[in-house]
């Protein structure tokens, strides 16, 4: 099976970290898809938050304790500069971003934004030189966290709102605002599937027109799911079970 060499790595908080992965053999793939992964014979997958022009692989990854199930997430919690691991040379995954929609909503938890991260830096990178001709593309994304340490990608995406402010709205929540690690904070507050429905009302984007993206923890895309679908919303949903 193919390997690829961990060449770099960040770590936010105790159980958030970031790999950038350099492949031995050639990957391809579309921005939303996941590459499979694997330390000892345990693999798992995990979105990409690098997009396809980059050279190399970058993985949004949080540690989840073996006593809740943790399994492959501890032992990449540990890895170094210069290990290696296994990869799935095939990348999989339909949560890519839907062409035939204008107006598109992301919402996530936590790790759940790296497919958008991907979409983004690739929607960007290809219409470098004529992006006044999509600004009828809208991105709305939504991350929402704990604590305000857990979004990662926030500088980025805020930075991306600000350059591209008809294109891009990046809207971070956090749900333990009286949290010490949250001191400070005067962004939005509250579960993100709680606040979606005010922030659809505020922007409008038509419901013929729109895909609302879901990825992260399942009981935000179930209830989330439960809100839109009734009233019409077209819903994308990708699932994160990765541990």
């Amino acid at each position: 099976m193919p390997r690829a060499a961990i060449v770099r790595r960040k770590d936010f908080t105790d159980d958030l970290f970031v790999l950038w992965l350099q492949p031995e053999v050639a990957f391809r793939f579309e921005p939303g898809q996941y590459i499979t992964i694997g330390v000892g014979g345990v693999e798992r997958p995990y979105s990409i938050a690098s997009a396809p022009y980059e050279p190399l692989l970058e993985l949004f990854i949080e540690r989840v304790p073996p006593e809740q199930g943790g399994t492959l997430t501890p032992v990449l919690h540990v890895q170094r500069i210069g290990d290696l691991v296994t990869m799935r040379p095939t990348a999989k995954g339909r949560f890519t971003l839907r062409p035939n929609v204008t107006h598109h909503v992301m919402v996530s938890t936590v790790t759940g934004v790296a497919p958008y991260v991907s979409m983004l830096r690739q929607f960007l990178h290809d219409h470098a030189t004529d992006i006044d001709r999509h600004q009828g593309h809208r991105f709305f994304v939504m991350q929402g966290a704990s604590h305000r340490d857990e979004f990662v990608y926030d500088g980025e995406l805020r930075r991306l709102s600000e350059e591209h402010r008809r294109l891009i709205q990046y809207v971070p929540s956090v749900s333990r605002p009286s949290a010490a690690r949250n001191a400070g904070w005067d962004g939005p507050v509250g579960r993100i599937n709680l606040i979606l429905d005010e922030y659809l009302t505020r922007w409008s984007p038509p419901t013929d027109d729109t895909v609302i993206y879901l990825c992260g923890n399942p009981g935000m895309i179930d209830d989330a799911k439960a809100r839109l679908l009734p009233h019409g919303w077209t819903v994308a949903e990708e699932q994160y079970w990765r541990r």
